[in-house]
């Protein structure tokens, strides 16, 4: 199973995982099986577009890294293109800078 965790001040807060697998937990717990939330959007950002967002809210590199929970490092790498932003990190990413998906999207 493929698990991403997202914590803040070093406690977990959420677990994302693939979609198939969050299926195949509802029915290994005998749950009927969900739909997706008809709200569900893919956003591919521009790395510079976060960097940008960040800047424009006066914000640091080290707070925002701190409050998606990924190293001010990671975040410096995803900013400049070097490493691609998975979903997760791309919803904490806009819930750290106050973003909606359309404004994070080029």
């Amino acid at each position: 199973m493929n698990v991403q965790v997202i914590t803040r001040d070093g406690e977990a807060e959420y677990a994302v995982l693939p979609w198939a697998d969050y299926q195949a937990l509802l029915a290994a717990a005998g749950a009927r099986a969900a739909q997706p939330p008809a709200t569900v959007a893919t956003v591919a950002a521009p790395a510079a577009s976060w960097r940008e967002l960040r800047e424009a809210r006066g914000l640091s590199l080290e707070s925002v890294a701190r409050e998606v929970g990924i190293s001010p490092s990671y975040l410096g790498m995803i900013e400049s293109g070097e490493r691609e932003a998975s979903e997760a990190i791309e919803h904490g990413l806009r819930r750290a800078l106050g973003a909606a998906k359309s404004e994070s999207a080029s």
